[in-house]
């Protein structure tokens, strides 16, 4: 529905950048104990989005379960239910629902782009304009101990795929080698190769929250932008 969108993107910077640091402690947000990886990294892209807007908002472990179960139809009473979720599915509900904060608030996305899944340098420039790119990816059994070890997501022979996973992808180490994301309530770095051999799909989450005065430094026209969105 986009393709008639015209966009000019900056290039990749050649320097490293992002907002992994912007919180000591994400917040595992149920993510420790339950597949809802896509609730709780919706939740952390709306956290940096208003933490650099300067109005911060926050969110608790029930929260995105509540989402999660909204979606899904999870019971945590019933393990059977805890299957994760498509993040499409997740994507759309965040168009028209919103995520709930702590307050009872909703946090909506006004519209969701996504992207060619193994272009590194496409996701970093998003990342550079819009804030955050959301990305499910394969995990490999490897990453648990390189997460443990506080090490980079990187590439190990042999290694087994156990199930899908959703993080914010929001920033870089070295533009052409290492990106940034967040997961289980940290900032984790991740080596190019492994983004380009293990990422399923990437998706741009557009909103008014990513571009306001504070956050909008990449001067975005979100008027001509949503009047084009409203269009389609």
């Amino acid at each position: 529905m986009l393709r008639d969108v015209s966009v000019s993107l900056p290039p990749v910077p050649t320097f490293a950048f992002g907002y992994g640091n912007v919180f000591v402690d994400w917040g595992m947000l149920g993510n420790d104990r339950y597949g809802d990886c896509v609730f709780a990294g919706a939740d952390h892209e709306h956290m940096l989005w208003n933490k650099l807007a300067k109005h911060p908002v926050s969110f608790t472990a029930a929260n995105a379960l509540a989402d999660y179960s909204a979606v899904t139809g999870f019971d945590p009473n019933d393990p059977s239910t805890d299957n994760g979720a498509y993040v499409r599915d997740a994507m759309s509900y965040r168009r028209n629902t919103g995520m709930i904060g702590a307050d009872g608030l909703r946090h909506k996305i006004d519209a969701y782009v996504q992207i060619p899944a193994a272009d590194f340098n496409l996701m970093l420039r998003c990342v550079w304009t819009f804030g955050v790119v959301g990305i499910g990816f394969n995990f490999p059994d490897s990453a648990w101990a390189q997460f443990d070890n506080r090490v980079p997501w990187s590439v190990v022979d042999g290694a087994n795929v156990e199930g899908g996973h959703y993080v914010p992808m929001v920033g870089s180490v070295d533009p052409r080698s290492g990106a940034t994301c967040v997961t289980w309530g940290k900032r984790q770095v991740m080596s190019r190769l492994f983004y380009e051999t293990y990422n399923d799909e990437a998706w741009v989450p557009l909103t008014k929250e990513s571009l306001l005065p504070a956050t909008n430094v990449r001067h975005i026209d979100w008027t001509t932008l949503s009047a084009e969105l409203a269009a389609l």
